[in-house]
């Protein structure tokens, strides 16, 4: 009985990985909706120019109306405790840490990860595999390029802490 109370208490974290434009935000969004009706999607993404305009536009679209979506570049884990969702797809822990690079990451990350094992449901991160990818010469894209680059490493593990810790470890190179 107590396993059982245990495994209905434990929250999956799953981090869906790969190269730009590889379906990662298909998968994720079709993993989400497995779960139930209620879907939340965070997306962490700022439309600074027409091609991100459109991709957003793109990915609105994919996403259908099912999906409630929350527009959050800074407070992810804000945005995680207040979702009343059966799933939330996180798109995508790369923008969020270039979005955060210049901030405390350290309590971010803690928050972060704290804000994901409270949730109510799957929470499905999406990141991009940068460094299997050329690096930015560009010093912020290279510093993002650095400090992404582990998280797709702990990709099997399903665990926020191994994700967040090899996100932590490369922000502090």
């Amino acid at each position: 009985m107590a396993a059982q109370d245990q495994e209905a208490q434990s929250v999956a974290v799953i981090l869906v990985g790969g190269g730009a434009r590889s379906g990662k935000s298909r998968f994720a969004l079709e993993r989400a909706r497995r779960e139930g009706s209620r879907l939340i999607y965070i997306a962490t993404a700022e439309a600074r120019d027409e091609e991100m305009r459109e991709r957003i536009a793109r990915h609105r679209q994919d996403r259908g109306a099912e999906f409630a979506t929350i527009e959050e570049p800074l407070d992810l884990a804000g945005a995680i405790r207040l979702a009343e969702a059966d799933a939330i797809v996180v798109d995508c822990l790369t923008l969020w840490l270039a979005n955060v690079l210049e901030r405390d990451a350290e309590a971010l990350f803690a928050d972060l990860e704290a804000a994901a094992r409270e949730a109510r449901g799957p929470v499905v991160f999406v990141t991009n595999e940068v460094g299997c990818s050329i690096v930015p010469g560009e010093c912020n894209g290279a510093a993002v390029s650095r400090s992404s680059g582990n998280p797709e490493s702990a990709h099997g593990q399903h665990s926020v802490r191994s994700v967040l810790d090899g996100l932590r470890a490369a922000a502090a190179d």
